[in-house]
């Protein structure tokens, strides 16, 4: 199919911007990390804890430019968009370090400016810019609803409803869309009340019983400012993908405001924020997939495919810088590595590089530098030795937040507790196809890898600086999404 006028000017649009970047970034060398994650996998501390422990000091050994000294310091300045929120920075400091809570998760776009002033392998002294770029992992995975339409996307999102842990989470749903009939006159009350019992079975499927992470559109479950607009009142119907909507009908009627979903929300996100993007972090609460089961594995792994397949991947030149920025570095993250003992990380790590395995051999053959990690941006255990019996097993100690139940006891949000999280299996395929179940090295009990929801760790003050937050790996995520270019 040719492109479209409104796809050539698009284009050309998205080019200007480029060009504008590039010769900006020639003379003050920038980096635009995107931070994005799914439901509930901790983006906000992990930018709150990035940010904080280049600003004050944290320990990064394996992040080479800070470990031997030659970051001279780092700090806050300016955001380079008027129109886009700051990334609420001091606040979440404050609400992980003083309340010993943990932030509330952003439902936008927002944005932080650090400059990092440095030296280079050969002594001359320069200054990186990194400007970070925070966005709902679900805004993500409506990008390839552009090259849809309303047909096709209705077929997928229909198939995908039917599976069978999804289809008993739709069945209010499909109840009422069983009485509509596409060609009949477009009703607003009838467009309303699919809508919402649509929005009900995505909702339901982010549960984290089920922890299901493919749920396209997504501002359906944060719609903001654009709650109750036509442009988020439709829904899938079953029509034909060759078909064509009758005028005025309540087929017609979806179609446009799909279509208006596009052109309102998706287009002016890719256009104005993600292809402008460099390198690009993924988030992901991957215990929370292994805890609902391998239907919910299975469709993690196909929201990182499909995240994968967003991407303008492969390695960056100048021709191609000028005209459109590509990602070249990906990294995806398994959130949450303080659950578990330390001798299951590598095993998470293995779990998840499964996962994004054929996605990321199609990227890394275009040259684009695609890895995963383990991580705990901030971490909320440590570990310890607890004697059961006679066998001592390595377990994780924490405090519960307020509420949470151990044992049958209401725990007040003050008390440390041990727990055995069990370990992960040596072969990652045992979580996909069901025959891990979790077991304790005991035999006793089924581990539980969503575990209790800890507070955040009371960290202690040895002088008048303010002390850094513990972390698992990630000098690591800075070594690759940064490392080359502080060198």
């Amino acid at each position: 199919m040719p492109p479209s006028f409104s796809d050539i000017v698009e284009e050309a649009r998205l080019s200007a911007r480029a060009l504008l970047d590039y010769g900006e970034g020639f003379f003050n060398p920038t980096v635009r990390l995107g931070v994005t994650g799914l439901s509930r996998a901790g983006k906000t501390v992990f930018i709150t804890a990035l940010v904080h422990g280049l600003t004050r000091g944290g320990r990064f050994p394996v992040f080479e430019a800070y470990a031997s000294g030659r970051i001279a310091r780092a700090y806050l300045a300016p955001q380079p968009d008027d129109a886009v929120p700051r990334f609420a920075y001091e606040n979440h400091v404050r609400t992980l370090v003083e309340e010993l809570t943990w932030p509330s998760s952003t439902t936008d776009i927002s944005e932080l400016r650090l400059v990092i002033e440095y030296q280079r392998q050969n002594g001359a002294d320069r200054t990186l810019t990194l400007d970070i770029v925070d966005y709902p992992g679900e805004w993500l995975l409506d990008l390839p609803l552009l090259s849809k339409s309303y047909e096709q996307w209705s077929a997928e999102s229909l198939a995908l409803s039917r599976e069978p842990l999804r289809a008993k989470l739709a069945a209010p749903w499909h109840a009422h869309l069983a009485t509509l009939k596409p060609e009949a006159r477009e009703d607003e009350q009838a467009a309303l009340t699919e809508a919402r019992l649509f929005t009900d079975y995505l909702r339901a499927c982010r549960d984290e019983r089920f922890a299901m992470s493919l749920l396209p559109p997504g501002r359906f479950l944060m719609p903001g400012n654009l709650a109750d607009t036509p442009a988020l009142t439709f829904a899938p119907l079953d029509v034909s993908v060759d078909g064509s909507a009758p005028d005025h009908s309540l087929w017609a009627m979806m179609r446009r405001r799909y279509e208006a979903y596009k052109d309102v929300v998706v287009r002016p996100f890719f256009r104005d924020h993600f292809a402008r993007l460099d390198r690009q972090i993924v988030l992901a609460d991957a215990l929370a997939a292994f805890n609902a089961g391998p239907e919910a594995l299975h469709d993690l792994e196909a929201a990182l495919a499909g995240i994968l397949d967003c991407f303008r991947i492969g390695r960056s030149t100048i021709l191609s810088a000028l005209f459109r920025p590509r990602i070249d570095r990906i990294l995806f993250a398994a959130t949450k590595a303080d659950h578990l003992h330390h001798q299951s990380h590598d095993r998470l790590e293995a779990v998840l590089r499964r996962i994004v395995a054929r996605a990321a051999e199609r990227a890394e053959y275009a040259g684009a530098g695609i890895d995963v990690v383990a991580l705990a941006a901030v971490r909320a255990t440590r570990e310890a030795q607890v004697q059961r019996g006679r066998d001592k097993l390595p377990s994780i100690l924490g405090t519960p937040a307020p509420g949470e139940v151990a044992n049958g006891e209401i725990l007040d949000g003050e008390t440390e507790v041990a727990t055995f999280p069990g370990d992960l299996p040596d072969n990652p395929e045992e979580l996909f196809n069901g025959g891990f179940r979790g077991l304790s090295s005991s035999g006793a009990e089924a581990a539980d890898y969503r575990f209790l929801r800890f507070r955040p760790p009371k960290l202690e003050r040895s002088s008048d600086a303010e002390p850094t937050l513990p972390h698992i790996r990630l000098d690591r995520v800075l070594q690759f999404l940064i490392g080359d270019k502080l060198q």
